[in-house]
């Protein structure tokens, strides 16, 4: 199993307004939203799947009325653009990592391994998670740290992490558990080392930023009436996109008109939706999802 899809039938019912409209799906992954969302097009609609992992191009959709993108969806509106699409009818993404990334032992985004310190979603671009490690000065590790993994062992992970490079670079997953294991007490160990992984893999992706950017690019293609439905895992990313839907900035800054109504290019509809106890149950990695759906409004 490749990945399992999360609020597969939830999404997609939120998506599709127009069977024959043109609809995009930033995160292929395992293909699962993209084929149900093909199950509800007629011969007239289009969909557009973005995946900048290798791994995904396996799960392309055989169908004429799919496009594959294959690259990071912060450059949405450029690839939407090479396929001669200027508008859609909404959008679908699924934010963080892919079940078949934790799972694919080499890829190093999971302490359950000792393999290469990689995490990168795209293996062809940017710094690796070894890079970050033994290059970054010490006060970015500890930035990392506490930003993106809200870890309280920040600093003597750092403080180790610095004296363990002095000697020997850090080379494999084994190398970043041992040093967080020799700091944290016994109790605490899996949820920090989740928490560092975390840190260490959003760094690399440049994950907050990458949503931030496509956030900003969906206002620009999604026409009025189209839905924006979008799918996180933790606080970090469910942030900027509650704050996005809410005031149309990331800073949560309300400007309204004369009439006191709030100016924003998203209207969110119903309320933050969660897995069902009987999809977590069968899928435990979906326990944390939010889904949030809004729709674009005019002008």
């Amino acid at each position: 199993m490749y990945h399992t899809t999360v609020l597969l039938h939830d999404g997609v019912n939120a998506l599709v307004t127009n069977p024959g409209g043109v609809y995009v799906d930033v995160t292929l992954g395992a293909g699962g939203h993209s084929r149900e969302i093909l199950n509800r097009l007629d011969s007239e609609g289009l969909l557009l799947g973005f995946d900048q992992d290798a791994d995904a191009v396996k799960n392309v959709p055989e169908d004429k009325r799919f496009k594959f993108c294959f690259g990071n969806f912060r450059f949405l509106k450029q690839f939407l653009l090479s396929h001669g699409v200027s508008q859609v009818d909404g959008i679908i993404a699924d934010f963080g990592v892919s079940g078949h990334q934790f799972d694919e032992g080499s890829r190093g985004f999971s302490f359950r391994f000792d393999s290469e310190l990689d995490m990168r979603m795209n293996r062809s671009q940017g710094r690796s998670a070894k890079e970050v490690l033994n290059e970054s000065e010490p006060g970015d590790l500890v930035r990392i740290l506490k930003a993106y993994g809200e870890s309280a062992f920040a600093r003597p992970i750092v403080k180790k992490i610095v004296l363990k490079r002095s000697e020997k670079q850090l080379e494999t997953t084994g190398d970043l558990v041992q040093i967080v294991e020799s700091v944290v007490p016994e109790h605490k160990r899996k949820s920090e080392l989740a928490k560092v992984f975390q840190a260490i893999r959003i760094e690399v992706n440049d994950e907050i930023k990458v949503i931030e950017e496509f956030l900003q690019q969906s206002v620009d293609v999604i026409k009025p009436g189209g839905r924006l439905v979008l799918i996180s895992y933790h606080s970090l990313e469910d942030r900027p996109v509650k704050r996005f839907l809410r005031s149309g900035n990331f800073d949560d800054k309300m400007n309204k008109d004369v009439f006191g109504n709030v100016l924003r290019p998203f209207n969110p509809i119903g309320k933050v939706v969660v897995p069902t106890p009987e999809e977590i149950e069968q899928n435990p990695r979906a326990r944390s999802a939010k889904m949030r759906i809004a729709e674009r409004v005019n002008g």
